[in-house]
């Protein structure tokens, strides 16, 4: 793992955490060949859809179906990532064809990208440069819930405070007075 990477801790219902980790809908994806195997087995309904993915703190790929938790593809632990993943076959190969830093459970910062990049790499598998839709989090300072910034409009959808421009999910203040 590089350490030097920010890990992102589940941030959603507690409830439905430790319902999730009963899931344990999630492998691990060591190989290239590990993930045409898994993806042999998928229908071609689930191939249309994007799938649950996660990135554990060993920089392994881990994967689930597309309804499945964020934190139980984790088991519950931190992540370097997490989002939503969609493959194509390209000349023959599985390729990534789209893929979204989209958790509400994580709420990873798009800065997670290379750590997404580096697990992709080490499959061997092609792959965008970037996220190609990016979900930009913010905790409200004020109402301290979650809000996902659409069109750069920086404002909570709770109590319409000011959001950071940074990304703050993880970093729990005392709610501003109101």
């Amino acid at each position: 793992m590089n350490t030097s990477r920010r890990c992102f801790r589940y941030v959603g219902p507690a409830d439905l955490s430790a319902a999730a980790r009963a899931e344990g809908a999630a492998v691990g994806i060591r190989t290239g060949s590990d993930l045409a195997a898994w993806l042999a087995v998928r229908t071609e309904e689930e191939l249309r859809e994007p799938f649950t993915f996660v990135i554990g703190l060993d920089g392994m790929l881990r994967l689930a179906p597309r309804r499945s938790e964020h934190v139980a593809c984790a088991g519950g632990e931190p992540v370097l990532s997490a989002g939503e993943i969609a493959f194509a076959r390209r000349a023959g190969e599985w390729a990534v064809a789209e893929i979204s830093n989209q958790s509400t459970g994580y709420c990873p910062d798009v800065a997670s990208w290379p750590a997404v990049a580096d697990a992709l790499d080490l499959l061997g598998l092609r792959h965008p440069e970037v996220f190609t839709h990016e979900v930009v989090f913010r905790r409200c300072p004020r109402c301290q819930e979650h809000n996902i910034v659409r069109e750069e409009h920086f404002v909570c959808v709770f109590c319409d405070a000011d959001l950071p421009a940074g990304w703050n999910i993880d970093q729990v203040t005392d709610p501003e007075p109101s």
